[in-house]
């Protein structure tokens, strides 16, 4: 299974069955331990987002903000390999803000920005990839240029977050930590996120680029 989800040879004669509409759209192929996994990621996001309206609206709104992180990677069929990682990260990192673990534990802020703005750019990265606006890269020359791609996507969706946690801070909940030393770490951790990001996507194209093709 490539990592953008690319459709078999014999798709083709699939096209000519009735359509199924969302339920064919949501589908998910790929290796079985992924697709259970990629489901039970998605089952636990719906159930966030009920549990979160026993807590506050800000926790409401976090995890709306990550059942729709979890949508649109599977709508766009990106690989469940990375849709489950991501999504898994995603819940993590917005729980660990809706009980407060990053007020108890300081480190963990800057380990969640690294793991969940890398998760992020990586799909952003695969959803362009998947949709042409991006090709796929050949060599090293090419796979260089993916990691500075994801690096390019990593750093805005950095910048949105601090713009988000800032407008939190001034109209929601006052707690919300957006010093200056802080916004900095967070900025880097997710660029270092990113890039990671970047070198695995382009080691995992090239694994699948150079497996043959099963028999």
């Amino acid at each position: 299974m490539s990592l953008l989800h690319q459709p078999s040879r014999t798709q083709g004669a699939h096209d000519a069955r009735p359509r199924d509409g969302w339920r064919e759209i949501l589908a998910v192929p790929g290796p079985p331990w992924a697709r259970v996994a990629t489901d039970v990621v998605a089952g636990l996001g719906v159930a966030s987002l009920a549990v979160a309206t026993r807590v506050d609206v800000v926790a409401v709104a976090v995890m709306a903000l990550v059942l729709l992180g979890l949508t649109v990677p599977r709508v766009a069929g990106v690989a469940v390999q990375l849709q489950a990682a991501a999504g898994g990260v995603l819940l993590g990192a917005a729980w660990a803000s809706v009980f407060r673990g990053y007020e108890q534990v300081p480190w963990l802020d800057v380990v969640a920005h690294v793991l969940a703005t890398g998760a992020l750019a990586a799909v952003a990265v695969a959803v362009l990839l998947r949709a042409g606006m991006l090709l796929v890269p050949q060599g090293r020359r090419g796979r260089c240029g993916l990691v500075l791609v994801t690096a390019s996507v990593g750093l805005p969706l950095s910048v949105l977050w601090e713009l988000g946690e800032w407008f939190g801070s001034r109209y929601v909940e006052e707690t919300i930590n957006v010093g200056y030393d802080d916004t900095l770490a967070d900025l880097a951790a997710g660029g270092v996120g990113a890039i990671v990001a970047g070198g695995a996507l382009a080691r995992l194209l090239r694994r699948t680029h150079d497996d043959p093709a099963p028999r």
